[in-house]
């Protein structure tokens, strides 16, 4: 067994207020950085680096280091949390933004406490393109780079995306940003664009459809899991996001295979995350848990041992 390595994750930490078509949730614990750690916990220690208001609740970072998350670096500043109100249609698919206050995090330097700058293991989650190259600027030589974006970001900011890209081992997009970002519909041809900008590989989520690899082994498909309850898929991707390089932490070394067997464990993570509103059931799924929808996710694709 390889001791897992620690995990350094940089993204936001918010509350939600989310219109879902089983009822209404105000001031639910969210944020980019909130689910991608629990998620990662699940696979190897977590360094936490975000910004929280004096009202952002004790409890969830007790309940964080509860989990093996170093939270020293999620600085608390006078003011309010950044704040996210959405709308799901019933297929809980497509949502619409209602309100963003972003509060102090409008005005958030990520600082690297010392003893993360030598995290082995990066998760540069949606945050702005500048501040992602300020902490690759922090940290020492990582292992690897893992960095998300988004639609708003590949608009404004191109330059800094695009710099970014060049920094990166690993992007993870949905497909509606990665059609964005390349410039083509194709998502072949669109992977083929974004990957000569810089970053080794890259995943498009593809939401209950699962998600797919693109490496200098081909593609890889990793499906959705069917569940038959979905509650809230906020934080769904951050938590394949964090899943990903949890698994990966934890590994030898990052070969194509473990890159596919990530993508795997990804999906199981984050399949909990969707089955109650806000962190909740991301926040305690345990590894056994993920191991057994393994099998359930294996499930999907045994069709025998003969020809076809």
């Amino acid at each position: 067994m390889t001791t897992p390595s620690a995990i350094l994750i940089i993204g936001s930490m918010a509350f939600d207020d989310l219109e879902l078509p089983s009822g209404n949730a105000r001031n639910v614990v969210g944020g980019s950085a909130t689910y991608a750690s629990f998620a990662a916990s699940c696979f190897a220690p977590v360094r936490t680096v975000a910004v929280v208001g004096d009202d952002f609740p004790e409890e969830t970072l007790g309940a964080m280091r509860g989990r093996g998350i170093a939270v020293e670096g999620v600085e608390r500043v006078p003011g309010k949390t950044f704040r996210w109100a959405g709308r799901y249609d019933v297929d809980l698919i497509h949502r619409t933004t209602l309100d963003t206050q972003l509060n102090v995090f409008a005005s958030f330097a990520p600082k690297l406490p010392e003893a993360y700058r030598d995290s082995p293991f990066v998760l540069l989650g949606n945050i702005h393109p500048a501040l992602q190259l300020d902490v690759l600027e922090q940290v020492r030589s990582p292992r690897f780079v893992l960095a998300d974006t988004m639609n708003f970001w590949i608009d404004g900011e191109p330059k800094a995306v695009a710099a970014m890209l060049r920094r990166i081992d690993t992007l993870v997009v949905n497909d509606e940003e990665a059609r964005l970002l390349s410039g083509k519909y194709n998502i072949r041809r669109a992977a083929k664009e974004i990957l000569s900008r810089g970053p080794r590989r890259l995943i498009i989520k593809r939401g209950e459809h699962g998600a797919l690899l693109f490496d200098e082994d081909g593609v890889f498909a990793a499906p959705g899991f069917p569940l038959e309850d979905v509650i809230d898929p906020t934080g769904a991707g951050d938590a394949f996001a964090g899943g990903l390089i949890g698994y990966l932490a934890g590994q030898p070394e990052i070969t194509p295979l473990a890159l596919r067997r990530g993508m795997l464990h990804a999906t199981a993570t984050a399949s909990f995350c969707v089955e109650a509103v806000g962190t909740q059931r991301i926040a305690t799924v345990t590894r056994a848990d993920i191991t057994a929808r393994l099998s359930e996710i294996r499930a999907l694709y045994e069709f025998g041992a003969s020809t076809m």
